[in-house]
């Protein structure tokens, strides 16, 4: 028997078993599909007679499964709400409103005035303690007479009032005669005192009307008579860029604050790019609302406008406008100024006019502050920067040169650092 045969044989044999087991799985195959088709016939049946009712039936309870989720998950809502409160009140509040930064507490002006003094005597050469030191002597001569002028004049007193006081002072018995220093000091507190003025009116016109308003009210219902009278008081901040305006504005506006009174800003400054933003900073601090433009170069007027209709409309005590301080051209400057007035008082009048001046500048501040006054008249002056300068004098010129009175200073750098002018703590600062 040859190969080929036996090959043949095999794959004859292997045929056959392959047929016998197909035939054994078709067999069972159809076994399990009659009994199958047995059990389920009736549930066919139906639904073959019904195959359309059968759509809107599953439709249906599928939608009534749906809804009684929904009602499940609206009744624990409120349910898991009211737990959650009940577990953590504020939780609610916090989620819906975003973090606030936390308003600042302004220092009260009673106490700023106290390290008014203080600083005043810290300061690098008062000139009230130089001409002490002169006037202490026994038996004054002629140079030290010159030595007195020149003292007043380098402290930025001015010639016109340092001629005053020198005079004043070699007719004062307590001076010419046997030199006592507690005479002398008493003589030399005296003639100062009466330089810068005891008897000014430095209130801002802002509490001059708020006193006013409080006088006359009604004394049945108060309240009720002083909010129908009572409007916003406009200031205007002027001076040069430079002089610390802006920030001058700022402050003041804390001053306001810790009087308890409501403040609106108005971002005039629209030259100086960060004019603006800075406002905006000092007064996110103590929560005071600030107007401004859209964009640089906007016109101030238009700024000045919209403050003052907010301020009228959020019944503020007072709104604050600063302004730009270019001088390199006076007319566009009077005319920018005088825009901003006449614009501000269709709204509301202007109550004050405030001048800031850099004290640390003396004489050089005198003709600036005559531009600022015959652009759009002051009211006020404002000293920044006093503390840190032996030219207080500046005090008692800027006041026999302008016709107004010194109403506040600046202290320092420090937010509350300035504080409504008292004549009494200066003399005593810069003798001490």
């Amino acid at each position: 028997m040859d190969t080929t045969m036996i090959i043949g044989i095999v794959v004859l044999v292997a045929l056959v078993i392959a047929a016998v087991v197909a035939a054994v799985l078709v067999d069972r195959s159809h076994k399990r599909r009659a009994t199958g088709a047995h059990d389920d016939s009736p549930s066919r049946t139906r639904s073959a007679q019904q195959p359309e009712a059968a759509a809107p039936a599953t439709a249906q309870s599928s939608s009534e499964a749906s809804k009684q989720q929904t009602a499940q998950s609206a009744a624990s809502a409120p349910q898991q709400a009211t737990t959650e409160s009940a577990v953590n009140p504020t939780a609610e509040s916090a989620s819906s409103t975003p973090a606030e930064r936390p308003v600042e507490t302004p220092e009260s002006a009673g106490s700023r005035i106290v390290r008014l003094k203080a600083k005043l005597a810290k300061s690098s050469n008062p000139f009230g303690r130089a001409l002490f030191n002169i006037l202490a002597k026994d038996h004054l001569s002629e140079t030290d007479w010159e030595d007195v002028e020149d003292t007043l004049l380098l402290a930025d007193v001015g010639a016109d009032a340092s001629a005053q006081l020198v005079e004043e002072l070699r007719n004062d018995a307590r001076v010419t005669g046997a030199s006592d220093p507690a005479q002398v000091r008493d003589a030399l507190r005296s003639k100062l005192l009466d330089l810068v003025g005891t008897d000014t009116d430095r209130r801002l016109n802002a509490d001059k009307n708020a006193t006013s308003d409080a006088a006359s009210s009604d004394t049945a219902n108060p309240d009720a008579a002083q909010h129908e009278s009572r409007q916003p008081s406009v200031i205007i901040m002027v001076g040069v860029n430079g002089t610390g305006k802006t920030t001058t504005a700022g402050k003041l506006a804390r001053l306001f604050v810790a009087e308890d009174k409501k403040v609106v800003m108005g971002a005039a400054d629209t030259f100086r790019a960060a004019a603006a933003d800075q406002l905006e900073t000092w007064g996110a601090k103590v929560g005071v609302s600030v107007v401004r433009s859209d964009k640089d170069g906007a016109d101030p007027a238009s700024v000045a406008f919209d403050a003052a209709q907010q301020a009228k409309d959020a019944n503020a005590d007072v709104l604050i406008i600063d302004t730009a301080g270019r001088l390199q051209n006076k007319a566009n400057l009077m005319n920018e100024l005088g825009k901003i007035r006449r614009v501000a008082e269709k709204v509301l009048p202007v109550d004050e006019v405030l001048l800031v001046l850099d004290a640390t500048t003396g004489q050089n501040g005198m003709a600036q502050a005559k531009v600022f006054a015959e652009a759009i008249g002051i009211t006020g002056v404002v000293l920044s920067k006093l503390d840190g300068s032996a030219k207080g004098g500046i005090v008692i010129a800027v006041q026999k040169e302008l016709g107004v009175p010194v109403k506040l200073v600046g202290l320092g750098e420090g937010p509350d650092d300035l504080a409504p002018f008292d004549a009494a703590a200066f003399v005593d600062g810069i003798l001490a």
